[in-house]
């Protein structure tokens, strides 16, 4: 007895090969498109409303460290001067580690032009020369406390408040503005993310509906061109009449009527 007849298998026709054949592809079509609907999604949270809340830090770190140098320059002492100042190579680590971190995601295009990896590089840009400042900065304020005498301790501190209010306020409105435009760069490009998964659920769902439809009525027409009754032969040496006599009983009434 073979394994069929045992289980009380039967291979499938050819319609029923078709029909399955078509479910599963309509089933893959839809499989894949969830898949990437799926992906878009991580890369959205991952990459994007992660990635402008660590801008957004970014903007509020380079602040706290604008601060920090204002109030460097109204230490009274040395001692204040370097509790003050001791944080600074930490907060900014902290701000290029968070620019590096934007920096090694996948950058990308929006569909106006505007481009994530030009808006980092200008960010970049702005905070090395705001660091470049900040730094000059710091140091004018170091050798005021080493100065020889009052009167030149007076000047560099004059200088390096100058130096602060006429070049580090420009730079840090430079970063803002350049965090800025690299934020809307990363709204464009997400608001492009969110079309596009839209889009593919949109053309996922007619797929979907049409595909099952088409099946539906392939299924009907295939079953019913199966289930049809064969045709009756027209012709009259093939088939005998239900009704009629067998062939001794009619050849009997013949010779009966010939008497």
């Amino acid at each position: 007895m073979s394994l069929a007849t045992r289980f009380k298998l039967s291979f499938p026709t050819t319609n029923q090969l078709i029909i399955s054949i078509l479910i599963a592809a309509l089933g893959w079509v839809s499989g894949q498109a969830l898949s990437r609907i799926d992906q878009d999604l991580r890369i959205m949270y991952a990459e994007y409303t992660l990635g402008a809340a660590d801008l957004a830090h970014i903007s509020a770190d380079v602040i706290r460290y604008r601060n920090t140098i204002i109030r460097s320059l109204e230490a009274e002492n040395q001692t204040v001067f370097e509790r003050i100042t001791e944080s600074l190579p930490s907060q900014r680590a902290r701000i290029q580690h968070a620019v590096d971190r934007y920096a090694s995601a996948s950058l990308r295009v929006s569909r106006s032009g505007r481009s994530e990896e030009k808006d980092i590089q200008a960010v970049r840009e702005s905070l090395d020369q705001y660091f470049h400042v900040a730094s000059k900065t710091i140091d004018l304020l170091s050798q005021e406390w080493r100065a020889g005498s009052a009167a030149e301790a007076t000047e560099l501190r004059r200088k390096a408040e100058i130096h602060a209010a006429d070049n580090g306020g420009p730079k840090v409105m430079q970063v803002s503005l350049a965090l800025d435009r690299l934020l809307e760069t990363v709204a464009e490009v997400a608001k492009d993310m969110r079309d596009e998964g839209t889009k593919t659920i949109v053309t996922t769902g007619y797929w979907i509906v049409g595909g099952s439809f088409f099946i539906a009525l392939l299924n009907l027409f295939l079953g019913r061109s199966q289930a049809a009754p064969p045709i009756p032969s027209s012709r009259p040496n093939e088939t005998a009449p239900s009704d009629a006599p067998p062939a001794p009983v009619r050849r009997g009434l013949e010779s009966g009527a010939a008497r």
